[in-house]
C-alpha cells in the first residue's frame, strides 16, 4: 500500500518558538538580537543556511543542559491544535516525519508529546560536561536545500505517493518540486515570500486536514 507522508517543519509551526533564538537569549540581548537577525535572513530566503549555521552556534556554544531546558519550552509553546490534528491525520493514514534546520536532541521531546517517532533534523554533539562540543556537519538540513534531500530520501525510503510539507520559512517552500504540496503557516511568523509561494496558507495545524484535501 502507498504511503502518504506528512513532513512538518518544527520552528514557528509544531511551537511558537525558535530553538536557535530561545538559545542565543540566554546569551544576552545582543547575541540574542545577532542571532535572531540571522535566522530571520535566512527564514525570509535572503542569506543561505551554510552561512549561519556554525556561526550562530559558535556564538551560543549551548550546553546540554540548556538545550534540554529549550527542549521543554517547546513544549511550553506547542501549538494549541497540534495534538488533536495529528492523530486525526495519523488515523488518516498519514506518516508524520519532523522535518526542522533546528536541533534532533532539542526537538525529540516535543515528537514524543506529538506521536511523532521519526526526527530529521541536526545532531548536536557534547563533552562528556555537557559542554557543546560542535555539531554533525553531515546532517542535510543544517544546509541550503537540505529539506529537498530529506523529502526525496523519505519518499523513496516509505514509497510515498504523496509528499506534503509544511512550514513557516523559506526552507520549507523551497522544498516545492521534491514535495507534491507545500502548505505555509502563518501563526507565529507570516512571511510574504512563503504565503506568496505556497500552494495552501494556514494560521492553525487544524486547518491542515482540509489544506491537504
Amino acid at each position: 500500500m502507498a504511503t502518504k507522508l506528512l513532513l512538518l517543519d518544527c520552528d514557528s509551526t509544531l511551537s511558537a518558538i525558535e530553538g536557535i533564538d530561545e538559545l542565543g537569549r540566554l546569551r544576552g540581548p545582543e547575541v540574542f538580537k545577532a542571532v535572531e537577525d540571522m535566522t530571520n535572513a535566512a527564514m525570509n530566503g535572503g542569506t543561505p543556511m551554510e552561512a549561519i549555521f556554525a556561526k550562530r552556534l559558535d556564538m551560543i556554544k549551548p550546553t546540554l543542559a540548556e538545550c534540554e531546558a529549550i527542549g521543554a519550552k517547546y513544549i511550553a509553546h506547542i501549538e494549541p491544535t497540534a495534538v488533536a490534528s495529528l492523530k486525526q491525520l495519523r488515523q488518516a493514514g498519514w506518516t508524520i516525519v519532523i522535518v526542522s534546520g533546528g536541533f534532533t536532541q532539542i526537538i525529540q521531546p516535543l515528537a514524543r508529546i506529538l506521536g511523532i517517532d521519526r526526527v530529521e533534523a541536526v545532531v548536536l554533539k557534547f563533552h562528556a560536561d555537557g559542554s557543546y562540543a560542535g555539531y554533525d556537519e553531515s546532517c542535510p538540513t543544517s544546509k541550503t536545500k537540505g529539506k529537498n534531500a530529506v523529502a526525496r530520501k523519505l519518499r523513496a525510503e516509505f514509497q510515498a505517493d504523496r509528499v506534503i510539507m509544511v512550514g513557516d520559512g523559506a526552507s520549507d517552500l523551497e522544498v516545492k518540486g521534491d514535495a507534491d504540496r507545500v502548505i505555509g503557516f502563518g501563526r507565529y511568523a507570516e512571511r510574504a515570500k512563503v504565503k506568496a509561494g505556497a500552494d495552501a496558507f494556514i494560521y492553525a495545524l487544524s486547518d491542515l486536514a482540509a489544506a491537504i484535501n
